[in-house]
């Protein structure tokens, strides 16, 4: 009976393993020989070296939103903003989210920027909550 709806289900199962269950080789299996071509390593892609602009301008928007809200830049018109440290880490945070989310997918280039753009609000955001809580006693 199985078989029977095996044949008419018009799809047919293919064991396409190397090795049987005992370990040894398979005399019917399809065994493809690596080529030297592909046994060496790939070039370095030109995208390695290149910085895509719509990346930049998320990394930089997230990174003057963190800045802002740490105070560390003024809002438009020169006005002091004061410290929001909540809404600073959540801005860290989302960059953070988009350094995890974007692993093994990014040039060099982009991945130095940041790693980097990271570093200096990580950095900066602990001096500032340094500064809050001496203020505060």
């Amino acid at each position: 009976m199985a078989e029977n709806t095996q044949a008419e289900s018009g799809f047919k199962v293919v064991d396409r393993r190397t090795f049987t269950v005992d370990g040894a080789r398979r005399e019917d299996a399809d065994v493809r020989e690596e080529t030297e071509e592909a046994k060496r390593p790939a070039a370095p892609s030109p995208q390695d070296d290149r910085l895509d602009e719509g990346f930049a301008m998320l990394v930089e928007f997230l990174a003057n939103s963190a800045l802002l809200h740490l105070g560390v830049v003024g809002a438009p018109g020169g006005q002091a903003v004061p410290v929001d440290l909540e809404s600073a880490r959540t801005m860290i945070d989302l960059l953070s989210a988009v350094e995890d989310k974007t692993k093994g997918n990014l040039s060099a280039v982009e991945r130095k920027f940041l790693g980097d753009a990271l570093y200096e609000l990580h950095t900066r955001f602990v001096e500032t909550q340094k500064r809050a809580a001496a203020k505060r006693k």
